[in-house]
């Protein structure tokens, strides 16, 4: 069978040569596993803080998958964060119980609280199975209940808005 084309582009060279190299260790570490896309995109983002487009052809090349497919899985899954982390992050849960117990307002001042720092992000979650101390949320991955505007305010006195 004849091949049409002159094949696939070969992918760039990253612009992070370092980051490069720790991504490639990370992904030929997990490639054993089964199914390693989605371990290798963790562990990514856990060691370096998110999956930068660079990372994309070097976990296609070690996977053997394509660019395509790789970059699928990034796009589609909000864990796998494609912009570095803010210095701070709120996130408060959206749930039924938390919004029984008045998480809409908490969540409505923090989002307007912060909405114009890039040093601070607030996300929505549903559910931190905190319930019975609702609005629950977390603020620098450390679990908090029984949030209110003014609570969320001291706990994050002195951030950046």
């Amino acid at each position: 069978m004849r091949q049409r084309g002159p094949g696939p582009a070969p992918a760039p060279a990253p612009a992070d040569q370092g980051r490069a190299a720790s991504v490639r260790v990370i992904a030929e570490e997990l490639r054993g596993v089964r199914g390693p896309l989605l371990p290798v995109l963790h562990e990514v983002v856990a060691t370096l803080g998110f999956v930068h487009e660079d990372d994309v052809p070097v976990i296609a090349e070690v996977l053997n998958l394509s660019r395509a497919d790789v970059h699928g899985v990034v796009t589609f899954y909000h864990d796998f964060r494609r912009t570095p982390p803010a210095d701070h992050r709120v996130s408060l849960c959206r749930g039924e119980a938390c919004q029984a117990r008045g998480a809409e307002q908490t969540y409505a001042v923090a989002a307007d609280r912060w909405s114009a720092s890039p040093d601070v992000e607030v996300a929505e979650v549903f559910c931190l199975g905190n319930c019975a101390l609702g609005p629950a949320g977390t603020i620098d991955g450390i679990l908090h209940g029984r949030l209110s505007p003014e609570r969320l305010a001291g706990l994050t006195d002195g951030w950046p808005r």
